[in-house]
């Protein structure tokens, strides 16, 4: 087995909202130093890649913006290379992240992260008449998480907003981010074969699932929105604590 590099889940694998899981401060260190290349990936939509970064700076991680790729890095490039005028369904601070809109254009497509701020019932209604009155508008989904780790818990992600514009306006959506093969692909560090690499999360549909179906090898965590009675199936290359076991199952096997 050969091991050159490691794409890392950030939010419940690294660190739940502004608390780093179990010694994963000292474990990313350590993974460093093995010689492994790191690239972060997250579904994480609710902050800019800027928010984002400052905030594992803060809790004490050492990393550079341009190891994040983010599917809100990912929508951005989408929303950009396809001319889009969007209705966005996303927080104050990631829409930062997008282009601004063109008021001399009809809005043609809506695209939807994480956003507890903003679905209600005005805005989602604005969404479903974009979807319904124009054939050609497109219903991005930066992600479709069911729910995500909070310190109070889980808690309900942007997946059922998603799935009911799909269903109300007759739609199917077009995902950006992780499980999506697209995200994988462009994730990977250059140079580095995809049976050379090694996906670690907590998620078994957006991690391990769709990390394994284009060949990577997956370490899934017992942290964040782990639950013992969902697994992966295929099952993971390795099922471990928290990251810092994560860590120590590639510097023993690379």
């Amino acid at each position: 087995m050969s091991i050159k590099a490691a794409l890392v889940d950030l939010s419940g694998t690294l660190h739940v909202e502004d608390q780093p899981t179990p010694n994963a401060v000292e474990a990313l260190k350590r993974l460093r130093d093995s010689g492994v290349a790191i690239r972060f990936v997250t579904n994480t939509t609710k902050e800019s890649r800027q928010t984002l970064l400052n905030r594992l700076l803060t809790i004490g991680f050492q990393l550079q913006k341009e190891e994040i790729y983010s599917s809100l890095s990912a929508a951005v490039s989408y929303v950009n290379k396809n001319n889009l005028n969007p209705y966005y369904l996303v927080s104050k601070d990631a829409r930062t992240d997008f282009p601004d809109n063109d008021d001399k254009r009809p809005l043609d497509s809506v695209v939807v992260g994480l956003a507890p701020d903003e679905f209600y019932y005005e805005n989602l209604n604005k969404a479903f008449n974009i979807l319904l009155n124009n054939k050609n508008a497109k219903l991005v989904a930066i992600h479709e998480g069911k729910y995500y780790k909070r310190k109070d818990g889980l808690a309900l992600g942007p997946g059922c907003f998603v799935k009911g514009l799909e269903y109300a306006a007759g739609v199917e959506s077009i995902l950006i981010g992780k499980p999506n093969e697209y995200f994988f692909k462009n994730a990977l560090i250059d140079g580095v074969n995809v049976d050379e690499c090694v996906m670690i999360g907590d998620d078994v549909k957006d991690d391990i699932m769709g990390a394994m179906k284009i060949g990577l090898k997956a370490i899934q965590v017992k942290t964040g929105k782990y639950l013992p009675d969902i697994k992966a199936e295929p099952p993971p290359t390795a099922l471990v604590d928290n990251f810092c076991e994560a860590v120590d199952w590639i510097i023993k096997n690379k």
